[in-house]
């Protein structure tokens, strides 16, 4: 699961990389380099009536649009769609077959969860004769606490923004509801490709901009774009550190991109 990404592009940038049409009067987009569920950000889809790709604020963790109360679904984690269970889970199938959306981003973090990665050994108090011939118990591994574990930065090579596939959803409040109108998000997620693996076994869906159109636009029930939903090519991004605050929403600005 990926739980944070970040967005440095302004506006301008974005409407410029992703072919965007005419920016909604007033549209704001500050940067943020510290996005976390249930944050409106900004989303690419494709406009009912023009067929022009649009610019649109969505909180992310999607809300089926069938529910009755958005605020009784707090309890459910819709940040992330898994690919392998995208037709067979309603609350993904809808979306996917009627309502895909892009979702722009500079790059995403990920948490080191597969100690595969060289790490240094802890040190035994039998080793280098600090507390002599004295044999340490077995210990059980401790929990890493939060912002302890070591944290990456997945982006472009050049720094580009980029594409995830989205989903989204519009729920409209039913009659005699005080609930305003809520559109909502969930990025789609895929295994992990070779430079990923050994941080974390998936990871987000980026697509190619030769694939924006089709993944927004072709809803042919006979091929639906199934085959977009695979693992980005490993040369084709880069990995470095990030900084381990990114662990508390508070914390933002550049130096959340600087390993630390």
């Amino acid at each position: 699961m990926c739980g944070r990404y970040y967005r440095r592009s302004d506006k301008q940038r974005i409407a410029e990389a992703f072919k965007v049409g005419r920016l909604p009067p007033g549209f704001e987009l500050p940067t943020d380099y510290n996005i976390a569920p249930s944050t409106f950000q900004p989303v690419i889809r494709s406009n009912a009536e023009t067929g022009e790709r649009e610019l649109a604020l969505m909180r992310w963790g999607l809300v089926p649009a069938k529910i009755a109360d958005p605020d009784s679904f707090k309890i459910f984690s819709t940040t992330n769609a898994r690919t392998e269970s995208i037709l067979d889970k309603s609350i993904w199938k809808s979306p996917f077959q009627q309502a895909r959306c892009l979702v722009p981003v500079d790059g995403f973090y990920e948490w080191l969860q597969r100690p595969s990665l060289p790490q240094p050994p802890p040190i035994e108090p039998e080793e280098h004769g600090l507390f002599g011939d004295i044999q340490s118990k077995p210990k059980q591994p401790a929990k890493p606490k939060a912002g302890s574990r070591p944290l990456y930065k997945f982006e472009m090579p050049d720094g580009a923004p980029y594409a995830l596939a989205g989903l989204f959803s519009e729920w409209r409040p039913r009659k005699g509801s005080t609930h305003p109108p809520l559109d909502t998000f969930s990025i789609v997620t895929t295994e992990a490709n070779e430079l990923t693996d050994p941080i974390h076994d998936r990871m987000l869906v980026i697509l190619h901009p030769r694939d924006y159109d089709r993944w927004l636009n072709d809803y042919d029930e006979a091929r639906p774009p199934l085959d977009l939903l695979r693992p980005y090519e490993s040369e084709g991004m880069r990995m470095t550190p990030a900084n381990r605050l990114v662990g508390n929403v508070r914390n933002n600005g550049p130096d959340m991109l600087n390993g630390a």
